[in-house]
């Protein structure tokens, strides 16, 4: 299997769970690695036989302005669980990072793999 790449992905949403975390937006930084089979894609020169990454990018960015969880564990794991649906990802890895959320580390997250290659 072939793997799509989407990588620095930044998103703003509100995230946290300190009550004053909940009454900004913050910038999240993403990374998406996603299985599928590029062949079909490449030899017809069709965006509709690959996963389309502007789609999948603006969809991200909908789901984050419509969304709000206290856990960037909780952000990855719906978001991954939605992607997988709707653009039929056999295998996702997603990093999810919140940047400045502890002092002396460029960022803090975590980082799933969901599906099967």
């Amino acid at each position: 299997m072939d793997h799509v790449l989407i990588e620095a992905l930044e998103v703003d949403t509100v995230i946290g769970v300190y009550d004053w975390e909940r009454t900004l937006r913050q910038r999240l930084r993403l990374d998406l690695e996603m299985t599928t089979d590029i062949r079909p894609a490449a030899k017809r020169d069709d965006i509709q036989l690959t996963l389309d990454y502007a789609a999948i990018s603006a969809r991200i960015g909908e789901f984050a302005e419509t969304h709000q969880f206290a856990l960037v564990e909780t952000f990855a794991e719906r978001l991954a669980e939605l992607l997988r649906q709707e653009f039929a990802i056999a295998r996702l890895s997603l990093t999810v990072r919140k940047p400045g959320a502890v002092a002396n580390a460029a960022s803090v997250g975590v980082r799933i793999t969901r599906g099967q290659e």
